[in-house]
């Protein structure tokens, strides 16, 4: 079943979009996406493999998680949150064990709140790992910390995405800022003035592009009086 799977990647290769994409993911010497290659599929030409192979076995959604290819530990991730639902746990500690393998934006924002969010959900004591993965060295397990608080923010759980996104305000990387800043945007969405206040106290340290983020969906006029630290 894995080869037929890999056949039928490799049948949708698109030369031209892998080349967009490589540069679009940074995969140049010295970028966070270094060295990754590139087929050139879209999102909906995975997601309809997929749904094709979701009886692949946890041991053959490792071998696509060591592959160098993007798009197969992209598959790799859509399957765990297809299993999630079934094998909850499972999937859960497995991601957990593999997730500096999922190194970039893309296939952490697709898989981690399925496969890690809401598996904490009703869990709330498990949740020190998110904290763990928040003071790791590696820059896609601390996306994965902040990301997967996205489940709990859907059920008004706002808490742990305020805690991890003040730890985080410190980090140096580009892409953390913009990830915080899209949880705290979510979180406006379910209480503004939580938002407002978590700003109010974090002015100082939090960085431009994290409090642009945040505050997209604003009135332009308060967006702009929030931006010179007009804060009442």
């Amino acid at each position: 079943m894995l080869n037929n799977l890999l056949k039928e990647i490799q049948s949708y290769a698109n030369p031209e979009k892998a080349k967009i994409y490589q540069r679009f993911f940074k995969t140049g010497k010295g970028e966070y996406g270094e060295g990754d290659i590139f087929l050139g599929l879209t999102m909906p030409q995975q997601r309809e493999i997929a749904k094709k192979y979701k009886e692949l076995s946890f041991s053959q959604i490792n071998k696509l998680l060591d592959s160098k290819i993007h798009e197969h530990r992209m598959q790799a991730g859509i399957l765990l949150t297809k299993k999630a639902k079934l094998f909850p746990e499972e999937t859960f500690n497995l991601y957990l064990k593999h997730a500096k393998k999922f190194n970039n934006w893309d296939l952490v924002d697709v898989t981690c709140t399925r496969t890690v969010g809401e598996f904490l959900l009703d869990k709330p004591k498990q949740r020190k790992i998110l904290y763990d993965l928040a003071k790791s060295k590696n820059l896609w397990e601390k996306r994965v910390a902040i990301v997967s608080t996205f489940s709990f923010i859907r059920k008004n759980q706002l808490g742990d995405t305020l805690k991890i996104s003040e730890f985080l305000l410190k980090d140096k990387h580009d892409l953390i800022h913009k990830a915080i800043g899209w949880m705290l945007r979510e979180v406006g969405k379910k209480d503004k003035k939580v938002l407002v206040d978590f700003i109010k106290t974090t002015y100082k340290n939090i960085p431009r592009t994290t409090l642009r983020y945040s505050i997209e969906r604003f009135p332009e006029e308060e967006r702009k009086k929030i931006l010179l630290g007009e804060l009442n």
